[in-house]
């Protein structure tokens, strides 16, 4: 039976990563992940589906949720627990009040802990509901691997309906997580901006507060703008960003790359990664069209109208919504093309009648398609037909 395709089902479809390029060499990362960021597309992977914590890459989600429901100007008030945190933190003291936009930047930026805590109990009421959020959304863009217990990104596991559970995600999840918050969500731009600050000054509950930027990758290499370190025990140092070049759109996410005195390896590792991706993928076009002949109707009102003559339909290619015509590809590499199609109709035949489909595959994942549909309608020759085309060739002889 011909299934129907959709963008939406497209886009649900598991996507399989192949590791077998060696792209860009040795890395210190455990888990690595280079993603076209136009397509959602694995262009390399190292241990790319191992779980790992990852620390405070975790504040990623905590801002895009907090962008998409609450207002800027939300003024938050400091809980005990939100000013209890441990450092890296603001220093909040509990019943302060603040902004949202100004935690933003210190969430973002200085990658306050606190200001994490007092943002989920903002939008949420309580960490634990936050986390819940936060997991819907991961769900949402097809994380399936990704269990948040905090806002922060600190390490901690502990049992959750009846289940022993541990924060954590998998570099192909952290760099999907990025993704969305830099291409897809309607609070981008935004999130961008905020990331991509060097420093920002914001007066609260009586003192002046500096933030600095702490991604280093934003002055290492062209069109890099936005990214989030972390750090803890457990995760080791983690790093995911994203870079604009050359019409080319590239995210990294890496998970335990080092632990200290290697703090510098997130970003060899991360450069060698994003010249890799400039270096070797390009954007070519894919869609090839296809070969189209009419196909006959059972049943079917005859081409020339004549009760034994035989019937058929035209057909024409509809491109499907959401597919990408243009993809970045490295030498050689191909775009599996597959076609299924129905080799007759039974009448009535409607205009524009699902017949076919055509997949655009690369790596297990469907990155185009079209629908193939009746370009006319076919009535049915049923006894009705007869007895009137009859009658019309009686007239016309007598």
């Amino acid at each position: 039976m011909l299934n129907q395709w959709t963008g939406a089902a497209l886009a649900a479809e598991e996507e399989a990563v192949s590791e077998a390029d060696p792209g860009p060499g040795e890395l210190h990362a455990v888990c690595a992940v280079l993603m076209d960021g136009d397509s959602g597309r694995i262009l390399y992977g190292k241990n790319s589906r191992e779980i790992r914590p990852m620390a405070s890459t975790t504040k990623i989600m905590t801002c895009i949720l907090a962008l998409e429901n609450l207002k800027e100007d939300t003024m938050i008030t400091v809980s005990a627990c939100a000013a209890s945190q441990p450092k890296v933190h603001l220093g909040m003291q509990e019943g302060e009040q603040y902004l949202l936009k100004d935690l933003l930047y210190s969430l973002m930026l200085e990658s306050h802990n606190d200001s994490a805590v007092a943002i989920a109990e903002a939008v949420s009421g309580s960490q634990e509901a936050f986390s819940v959020l936060m997991n819907q959304k991961a769900r949402e863009i097809g994380c399936t691997d990704t269990c948040f217990l905090t806002p922060n990104g600190l390490d901690l596991t502990k049992e959750v309906d009846g289940t022993m559970k541990t924060h954590s995600t998998t570099a192909e999840d952290l760099a999907r997580i990025m993704r969305y918050c830099t291409m897809e969500s309607p609070k981008k731009e935004r999130f961008r901006e905020i990331t991509g600050t060097e420093s920002y000054q914001f007066q609260a509950a009586g003192r002046n507060f500096s933030c600095q930027n702490h991604n280093a990758f934003l002055h290492m290499m062209e069109g890099a703008f936005s990214g989030k370190t972390g750090f803890t025990g457990e995760a080791g140092y983690c790093y995911v960003g994203a870079l604009e070049r050359d019409g080319k759109t590239f995210i990294v996410a890496l998970l335990a790359c080092g632990w200290p005195n290697n703090k510098t390896y997130k970003w060899s590792d991360t450069r060698k990664l994003m010249e890799y991706g400039l270096s070797t993928y390009d954007y070519k076009e894919i869609y090839e069209r296809p070969q189209l002949s009419d196909i006959p109707v059972e049943n079917g009102i005859s081409d020339d109208g004549e009760p034994d003559g035989s019937s058929s339909v035209s057909l024409a290619e509809v491109k499907g919504d959401g597919s990408r015509w243009r993809l970045l590809l490295r030498e050689g590499e191909q775009v599996e093309i597959l076609r299924e199609q129905k080799t007759s109709l039974t009448a009535p035949v409607e205009r524009g009648q699902l017949v076919g489909k055509i997949l655009y595959r690369i790596d297990g994942m469907t990155v185009a398609f079209s629908e193939i549909r009746t370009a006319e309608a076919v009535g049915e020759r049923d006894l009705n037909w007869c007895i009137s085309k009859i009658m019309e060739n009686f007239l016309i002889n007598f």
